[in-house]
């Protein structure tokens, strides 16, 4: 069987036409000073530092949290670029070192007075004490618990690349769940809309399947887009694409086709569980306007992908057009 040189991506934009896109007005400003902010600390080598500038995370917040007034948004650009970091690291560490790695970022969530000098420790402490400014109470915890389960979960990630594992399909959602940051990126959605987080999210089940559709949305829709970057670094181990072609015996189109379908599927759901709320004349209404925005990550993740060079590289804008894309060789580790 010949090898292949190429797939085609599902059409994921046409698919979420449903959701309305957009873009903060702050994203210049707030993208200055937030890249200058974690360059400040020279975290990575050059090589990588380069590879983390061209992803434009600032962008994705743009598209992401465009309700946010300035000083939220920019905290939450800091965020996910220490999120982005984290995520950098871990990405070539084995099991203990990336809990080395994400400890001092726990322990100045819990503790925000704690700092053991590290560059992570001091880049989360500087960050959160301003998260803390208008972070409500529900808000706080709801945000450092996902902080903690992704830590977890990273560390699992680790582990299993460690022991070139790839996990049956159910157990790689829960654990994709977490280990993309994901839900730690929604929970940062009422901070945004300066509201308390609503557990009523969790506590109403057509609300919660709401929420996990979205989630799982995000994530499918990375792992598409991510896919090829990964498989040349070696890292696709953590990837739908991947999962599905191992626990389906089919091949890497077949994947991208059934992760497309099942895209359509989790847009499906979320609109209809959406529609019930709505319906229902839900009690609560920030569970609404929560939903209402978690949207904008869904639309501006997939805007985003094509936006940078990121996933795609110069042949960024072909790739959106055609939805083909070709395999690239297996490139050297970017070693700190």
């Amino acid at each position: 069987m010949t090898a292949a040189t190429s797939f085609v991506l599902p059409d994921l934009l046409a698919c979420s036409s449903a959701f309305k896109d957009a873009s903060s007005p702050h994203w210049k400003r707030a993208s200055t000073e937030s890249r200058a902010w974690v360059n400040s600390y020279h975290v990575f080598s050059d090589r990588r530092a380069a590879f983390f500038s061209q992803g434009q995370s600032e962008l994705l917040v743009s598209h992401a949290y465009v309700f946010a007034e300035y000083d939220e948004f920019r905290t939450i650009c800091d965020f996910i670029n220490l999120l982005f970091v984290l995520d950098e690291i871990s990405d070539y560490q084995n099991a203990g070192d990336a809990r080395a790695t994400g400890e001092p970022f726990l322990r100045v969530l819990r503790d925000p007075e704690w700092s053991d000098g590290s560059k992570i420790a001091l880049l989360t402490q500087d960050l959160f004490n301003r998260f803390l400014r208008s972070a409500k109470p529900n808000t706080r915890r709801h945000f450092v618990e996902c902080c903690e389960t992704y830590i977890e979960a990273v560390v699992e990630e680790a582990r299993l690349r460690e022991a070139g594992e790839i996990l049956g399909l159910e157990d790689f959602i829960r654990l994709r769940r977490e280990n993309s940051a994901v839900r730690c990126c929604f929970a940062l959605i009422a901070y945004g809309l300066k509201i308390d987080f609503p557990d009523a999210i969790f506590e109403d089940p057509v609300a919660k399947q709401a929420y996990l559709a979205g989630v799982d949305m995000v994530c499918w829709a990375n792992d598409l887009y991510s896919y090829n970057m990964e498989r040349s670094s070696g890292l696709a181990g953590n990837n739908i694409v991947t999962v599905l072609m191992q626990s389906h015996n089919i091949d890497i189109q077949a994947a991208s086709d059934y992760a497309g379908e099942h895209y359509k599927k989790l847009m499906d759901a979320f609109l209809s569980h959406k529609a019930r709320l709505q319906a229902a004349g839900y009690c609560d209404p920030n569970v609404l306007r929560y939903i209402e925005a978690m949207q904008h990550w869904m639309i501006g993740n997939i805007i985003w992908s094509f936006e940078t060079p990121r996933y795609f590289g110069a042949l960024r804008n072909q790739i959106k057009e055609t939805l083909r894309v070709p395999l690239k060789p297996m490139e050297e580790d970017m070693d700190d």
